[in-house]
């Protein structure tokens, strides 16, 4: 029996260090691990079902090919990358390179993950996509008010006398941030929670504050304006490091407290409140989730909550400022804060960046000069995540080839003719970072891989070998290999593996008081209210001017077939789409539920666990009701990852649309009525 320090690489907030114990080749135990003070307590429910997921019966071991009734047959390696390369060959022969999608979503972290591209750039090119579906309205929100996505560490937020989750539910999605949440509470700090649900990070807070859909940005602007005309304003702080403040007020007062009031379905006293909390109680942190920056008004929206701390004074103090993306550990080979939801440019030559993953459905369909004519997905499950699912299968389906890479037998996995199989985090050694703490983290290979399974790395060596794509820096085949590459990584950094045996490293130049020294790496070297590379970058107002998303009950002229917003959270459960399928998640939760309010149901004829239909003009789906008075009247929620076989795909009911800035997805412009199945029956 033996234990290891490894770390989770999912796409979450906490990435947590966590201790392993191993014994006979086999997953036995996952215990907490202090070596990295931001997750000390230990991982969630989803690390500690690693056991199961290690070791499932459902995973994949051995490469499938589909069969001619539409099912799987288990083949051999050699044969499946033959007829892999073979077909490959041939599209690049008949139509170039760029006659295939390579699609990589961000399921696995990690260094190694560069090696995919390395290789389609050696394959002579390909088409991959621009944009990101969980953040990049926030994080270009915040790149350009602050000049950079960095925030205090994770522990300093004990030190605030005021915390505002704006939109975020750490409580099921960040758990070991209600760890300094509950010490500043301790030490008599007050916890605002503003969402249109109550979740379980509000039943901590003091005040709850549930805004309709799509309004944050007009509250925040209702809340800004409050502070300059009672004097909240910290006009010290204001004339020495913030741009546009004047404006900014100007645009504030366009619209009256009594006007912003309705618009939000927030009553004037409790916007006055929330002043007075930003105005008295300093250091003062607001900490914002993804859900706001899920409408096309996001990027506005959030530049608006970044206001808030800068003209409150809050930013580059202990205890204060703004948290979204500490991208500290962004240290590899490129600046902190690539555009990486890539404006839709080629930028090697080779490499054409195309395709909107927002849009991904119906920009695969449109491409043109080649049209596509395979696809080969790694990491995601586009199928269950991206916008408009629909459209997302009939893109999919409409390709002469589809690989898929994965451990299970996803909704885009059956959609392909081969799947591979894919390792686990404990069967190869990498480095990964992180976007809340600054630790880097090594995952070392701690597993064999069962018989039937390769790294990903090696599928595409042995795919070079057989193409004749010459030599590509891919490390392999054994794990001392695998050490080297990395260390070559590590290097120009001042660090080496050896530096993990100690446990998690702090990343080069981490600081734990974000701003501190007030350098702003903004064009101005200030914090820009006022944004004029918002306006030539993204066409948007350089003010943070805030209108109704494009589709939303707050619009006059929507749609009155279907007057619910529909809502798709994460939760506790499921990292996306991931989990979901293990015994230990599903004895928590069998079945996708609809959070309905009391008064939405009764006006419907729902009772309590009701089966009912949840439809627009793009799909329907049908789930139990959960009635619940914790949800606002007007908004429905069902959290997001469930598959096609659980009947709660909830991106059957999305379009594909993009944020107003940086590319994201606006899955919250999302429009629905729900009604009772007769009989209850699907």
């Amino acid at each position: 029996m033996t234990r290891y320090v490894t770390a989770c690489p999912r796409n979450c907030y906490s990435t947590c260090a966590m201790r392993v114990t191993v014994e006979n080749g086999r997953l036995r135990a996952v215990e907490p691990c202090d070596g990295n003070p931001a997750t000390a307590t230990g991982p969630c429910l989803k690390g500690l079902s690693y056991v199961e997921r290690q070791h499932s019966p459902d995973r994949i071991l051995t490469p499938l090919r589909r069969t001619g009734s539409g099912g799987f047959a288990p083949t051999d390696w050699n044969s499946a990358l033959d007829e892999i390369s073979e077909t490959l060959g041939r599209i690049r022969a008949e139509s170039g390179p760029r006659s295939l999608l390579f699609y990589e979503a961000s399921g696995t972290k990690g260094l190694l993950n560069g090696c995919a591209l390395d290789f389609w750039r050696a394959y002579g090119g390909c088409t991959t996509t621009y944009g990101d579906l969980c953040w990049p309205a926030g994080l270009e929100a915040t790149r350009l008010t602050l000049g950079e996505n960095l925030h205090n560490a994770p522990g300093d937020l004990a030190n605030a006398e005021l915390i505002v989750m704006w939109g975020k539910n750490p409580a099921e999605t960040n758990i070991h941030q209600m760890v300094f949440i509950d010490q500043a509470l301790d030490r008599g700090a007050e916890l605002v929670v503003i969402d249109p649900r109550r979740t379980q990070t509000a039943d901590r807070a003091g005040r709850l504050i549930q805004p309709r859909p799509g309004s944050d940005g007009i509250l925040a602007q209702a809340v800004a304006r409050c502070l300059i005309e009672t004097g909240g304003v910290d006009g010290d702080f204001v004339a020495d490091h913030v741009l546009g403040f004047d404006a900014y007020a100007d645009l504030v007062r366009e619209r009256s407290l009594s006007e912003a009031a309705a618009i939000c379905d927030v009553p004037e006293a409790t916007i006055r409140g929330l002043a007075a909390l930003l105005a008295e109680r300093r250091p003062a942190t607001i900490c914002a989730g993804f859900g706001m920056q899920r409408y096309t008004n996001s990027g506005q929206t959030m530049r608006n909550l970044i206001a808030l701390a800068a003209i409150t004074g809050n930013i580059g103090r202990p205890g204060g400022g703004w948290i979204y993306a500490n991208l500290q550990t962004q240290v590899f080979g490129g600046p902190r804060d690539p555009l990486a939801f890539f404006p839709p440019e080629t930028p090697d030559g080779v490499v054409r960046v195309s395709i909107s993953t927002a849009r991904l459905g119906d920009d695969m369909l449109a491409q043109t000069d080649p049209p596509l004519r395979a696809a080969w997905v790694e990491r995601g499950n586009p199928l269950a995540q991206n916008p408009d699912t629909n459209r997302v299968r009939e893109a999919f389906r409409a390709l002469e080839f589809r690989v898929v890479v994965d451990q299970f037998l996803t909704d885009t996995a059956r959609e392909a003719d081969i799947v591979l199989p894919a390792k686990t985090m404990f069967e190869q050694t990498d480095v990964i970072g992180a976007y809340w703490h600054a630790y880097l983290q090594l995952r070392p290979r701690i597993i064999d891989p069962p018989g039937g399974v390769r790294p990903e790395t090696e599928i595409y060596r042995a795919l070079a070998e057989r193409l004749g794509c010459g030599p590509v820096d891919i490390p392999g085949p054994d794990d001392a290999d695998v050490r080297r590459w990395l260390e070559r990584r590590l290097s120009p950094l001042g660090l080496s593996l050896a530096d993990f045996d100690r446990g998690p490293v702090p990343a080069p130049g981490c600081v734990d008081v974000a701003f501190e020294d007030r350098i702003f790496p903004t064009p101005s070297g200030r914090i820009e209210l006022l944004s004029e590379e918002a306006a030539a970058r993204w066409g948007v107002d350089p003010l943070p001017r805030c209108e109704p998303p494009t589709e939303s009950a707050l619009r006059g002229d929507h749609d009155p077939g279907t007057p619910l917003q529909m809502i798709t959270p994460n939760t506790k459960d499921r990292i996306h789409s991931q989990f979901g399928n293990l015994d230990l998640i599903r004895a928590n939760r069998d079945e996708p539920r609809l959070q309905i309010n009391p008064a939405d149901a009764r006006d419907r004829g729902i009772g309590p666990e009701a089966r009912v239909r949840v439809h627009n003009a793009r799909g329907a789906l049908y789930v139990r009701a959960r009635i619940d008075s914790g949800i606002r009247r007007g908004c429905v929620s069902l959290s997001n990852g469930w598959w096609s076989d659980e009947a709660g795909p909830v991106n059957l009911l999305s379009e594909g649309r993009e944020t107003d800035i940086a590319h994201g997805a606006a899955f919250h412009d999302n429009l629905v009525q729900v009604e009772a199945v007769e009989g209850g029956a699907t």
